[in-house]
């Protein structure tokens, strides 16, 4: 592999390099992205031991019935990340 200029660098670093556009705070997202994933997780898990709970006892064919459509039935919580900007448009954008 050949050895890049500076120049060749700079483009790399502006094309691949990325920040947070969010609008908090970039070393909050260390413990917020974290939490925002944990949260929804736990309520699913909760949800599930909700109705599972009920269900406890003797099998009952029809109460099985009513937990397997309870449990199918919503979706899911889930939380996704907004991807991160790329350097290069962070900089355009600065420029005057």
């Amino acid at each position: 592999m050949r050895q890049r200029t500076p120049q060749e660098k700079k483009l790399l670093s502006y094309a691949k390099d990325r920040r947070n556009a969010y609008g908090e705070n970039d070393k909050s997202s260390r413990k917020n992205i974290r939490r925002n994933k944990r949260i929804p997780h736990r309520a699913n898990r909760h949800r599930a031991h909700q109705i599972l709970e009920a269900a406890i006892g003797a099998v009952d064919e029809v109460a099985e019935e009513r937990v397997e459509l309870r449990v199918g039935r919503r979706r899911p919580k889930e939380w996704r990340k907004v991807a991160d900007v790329p350097l290069g448009e962070i900089v355009r954008a600065r420029l005057p």
